[in-house]
């Protein structure tokens, strides 16, 4: 276990000193409506880790309550990502729905007890008689309905003998209190679905508030781990468990942060739009943010746990850089994987005055000399180098070949250029070069000085191969979704070449082809007949110059942001924001935490929807760019003010310009501090939703793509998301991303 205690830790070490468990039990408890992502690893992490270091035991559980959205593939790739990452969840899966029975048994306890009520509200009424902030809310007509009539209609309910909606189930706890969670929560509600495991035996599904702690409690589990979004959850998950008087060895819950990354969408429902727009090949694409994708892709578990723990366990949400995973897996492959040469774009070269052929030395590991390892490299007359390693005219930093200036072959000898050839169009096809014979790499005694080595192949013995190059899914920082996908996120070539040994031993199935980045053989398309490899990583982060910070060369300081001890909980007015937030205005709970929590924010939100109601589009833009721009400033050091931001949302919501559009016009607001709708008209930024407009565009794209269309027509569907992305481009991210996405779809087809 490691020495650094994380808050969570602590709390778990008080209650075994204590006596108040004798043993460890947690629980990973997703819902099987997804591929698992990056921020559920952190989950599984915390969750497995702390049972494994104290001897106890971590359940897998499906919180399989809401039968419309899941599915059996979405358990099965749950239960392999926990697998993968190297973690046991004991003889069995559990589900939610074995304990249905008796769930419904609590709650037919609750109704016996004059705890738990049948609401025939509406639900719209029901929503207003919650009440506000500052006014409590009042008792439905039917709160006074007897034990008897509310057993009749609960049984009746089961039995489907009512519509969905008609009516619900709800806890008899408090109208006037100040969480609005306890204020009469829901605990049942008719939903006729297909369950994928329990058929069509139920009419009537409990409430994840309801279930979860009941569930819990059933499974013997000590400490409820949960993120921080179900802070406020916490007093009904208290409720429930106290008034059916489960004592003495209930659990309890405890919040920690969710995972955020920049560059990364971890929004299930926004990642299954992605899938279903066919914007990548699935759910285990190597450009998305699952552990499934991730796999696939090349990572390895060992930089995944290393990334969670670096990033330690805290209390309050921040974002993470995607370049400190990026920087795991590069430095858990560094040591491990062999190097090799491939040519991904290959220049043939001549070399005039070599005769015969030889088979070079070479390491796996030439900068470790504890690492064993090596293989026979063919060397010839004829041989292909990569095309960007030769320059006529090349600028003074250019350390390659060039007319005049020598390089050495990797692990070979040092050549020199004589003579171009170019074809009709003045492209060059082939370099005519001496080598020296005296310049073998190991054995050099030439003299010749050169600057760098290069990658190189044999003309007679190098392997054709695919190699796919993935680079971020999404171009922005904080990207809303579809909109905001990168279109040079995947580029295939398809005729690159590499060294016999890699498929003639595999030595490895992840290989570092030098100068280029890390690879991996892809898992699913790779065959002897057609060698495919994956792109897992660069050599460095490319990232770094496109958004002009410079990477330090060695291990990035990690800050672990983590708290020790108890951690203090929302205060009163903080709680009755966060209901406000969530139960008024339809914020998603890791927002509304945000804003909560956060004086600054929360004023400043209050101050824009004031000016425009638009809660949920003003929120996260709060939220996210305005939160950044107020960790530095002070609300009166904005060169903007709040009634700017209603602007610029307000102008997102009829469709005057895009979220991507907007992003750029709130750069220049936080510089300028100029109105955002003169911003717009000066730099002339309205989205183009009419599709006279934007067809031309599409049909010129399309003439200009038709390889990729005939390749579209044969079923590689997933190229919509090219065609897409090249028509955003053409507009400058003007055109409305759902009318072109329609269009595209629909002349593709045509």
């Amino acid at each position: 276990m490691s020495e650094r205690k994380d808050f969570l830790r602590t709390i778990v070490e008080e209650d075994l000193k204590s006596g108040k468990y004798e043993e460890i039990v947690t629980r990973f408890p997703p819902e099987p409506n997804g591929f698992p992502h990056i921020g559920h690893a952190k989950s599984i992490v915390i969750n497995f880790g702390i049972a494994r270091d104290y001897n106890g035991h971590c359940n897998l559980r499906m919180d399989d309550t809401n039968p419309s959205k899941e599915d059996i593939k979405y358990v099965e790739a749950l239960k392999d990502a926990v697998e993968w990452l190297g973690f046991d969840w004991g003889n069995s899966v559990h589900f939610t729905s074995d304990y249905f029975p008796k769930i419904y048994d609590y709650a037919v306890e609750l109704i016996k007890m004059d705890k738990a009520y049948v609401d025939s509200l509406p639900e719209e009424e029901m929503r207003e008689y919650r009440g506000t902030l500052k006014e409590a809310g009042k008792r439905s007509k039917f709160y006074k309905r007897t034990v008897e009539e509310n057993l009749d209609l609960f049984e009746r309910m089961k039995k489907g003998e009512f519509k969905d909606g008609e009516h619900v189930l709800r806890a008899k706890i408090d109208m006037s209190a100040t969480n609005m969670k306890m204020r009469d929560p829901l605990l049942y509600r008719i939903k006729h679905s297909h369950h994928f495991r329990a058929g069509d035996a139920w009419s009537i599904y409990p409430m994840y508030d309801f279930a979860h702690c009941l569930s819990d409690y059933i499974e013997g589990v000590s400490h409820s781990i949960c993120t921080l979004e179900f802070e406020n959850n916490r007093d009904v998950y208290n409720w429930v468990l106290d008034t059916l008087g489960l004592k003495p060895k209930r659990p309890y819950q405890h919040e920690f942060a969710r995972l955020g990354i920049n560059y990364t969408v971890m929004s299930k429902r926004k990642l299954l739009e992605i899938v279903q727009s066919k914007q990548v090949s699935g759910w285990d694409d190597p450009r998305m943010p699952t552990i499934a994708g991730y796999r696939r892709r090349g990572y390895t578990p060992e930089s995944i746990l290393n990334f969670c723990d670096q990033i330690g366990i805290a209390k309050a949400n921040s974002m993470v850089d995607v370049a400190q995973l990026e920087f795991c897996i590069r430095d858990d492959l560094n040591t491990k994987v062999p190097r090799v040469l491939c040519v991904l774009d290959p220049l043939k070269v001549t070399i005039e005055n070599y005769e015969g052929s030889e088979e070079l030395d070479a390491s796996y590991f030439p900068d470790d000399i504890d690492k064993k390892g090596s293989r026979k490299l063919p060397f010839s007359r004829e041989i292909y180098i990569e095309r960007d390693d030769f320059m006529e005219q090349a600028p003074k930093a250019y350390f390659r070949l060039t007319p005049e200036q020598p390089v050495r072959l990797k692990h070979a000898y040092i050549i020199k250029c004589k003579e171009i050839i170019k074809d009709a169009s003045g492209a060059i096809v082939e370099i005519k070069a001496e080598y020296y014979p005296d310049s073998k790499s190991g054995s050099d005694t030439s003299g010749v000085k050169v600057k760098s080595a290069i990658q190189w192949v044999s003309f007679a013995d190098a392997k054709p191969i695919e190699v796919r190059l993935y680079d971020r899914l999404f171009s922005d920082e904080a990207p809303e979704g579809i909109e905001d996908i990168n279109a040079d996120s995947l580029r295939v070539v398809k005729n690159a070449l590499i060294e016999p040994s890699v498929l003639a031993d595999k030595p490895d199935e992840r290989f570092q082809f030098e100068r280029q980045g890390y690879f991996y053989a892809d898992p699913i398309d790779y065959t002897d007949e057609k060698p495919v490899f994956n792109k897992i990583v660069g050599l460095k982060n490319s990232w770094a110059k496109k958004t002009k910070v410079v990477e330090v060369a060695s291990k990035p300081e990690v800050k672990k942001a983590q708290i020790d001890g108890e951690v203090v909980p929302m205060s009163d007015a903080q709680k009755i924001l966060f209901a406000k937030y969530t139960d008024k205005l339809g914020l998603n709970s890791e927002v509304a935490n945000t804003l909560a929590r956060d004086e600054k924010l929360s004023s400043f939100y209050g101050e824009a929807l004031s000016v425009f109601s638009i809660p949920v589009g003003l929120a996260n833009i709060v939220a996210n760019d305005v939160a950044r721009e107020l960790k530095e400033k002070q609300l009166d050091e904005l060169k903007f003010n709040a009634s700017q931001i209603a602007g610029l949302v307000k102008m997102i919501d009829d469709k005057t310009i895009s979220s991507k559009i907007a992003k750029q016009v709130f750069e220049e607001m936080v510089k300028s501090g100029e109105n955002p709708t003169k911003i717009v008209e000066d730099k002339g930024l309205v989205q183009i939703s009419d599709p006279s407009k934007i067809s031309p565009i599409i049909d010129e794209v399309i003439a200009k793509n038709p390889d990729n269309v005939a390749k579209f027509r044969a079923g590689n569907t997933k190229l919509i998301g090219f065609f897409v992305g090249q028509v955003l481009k053409a507009t400058g991210g003007k055109a409305n991303p759902k009318v072109v996405n329609e269009l595209v779809s629909k002349k593709l087809k045509g």
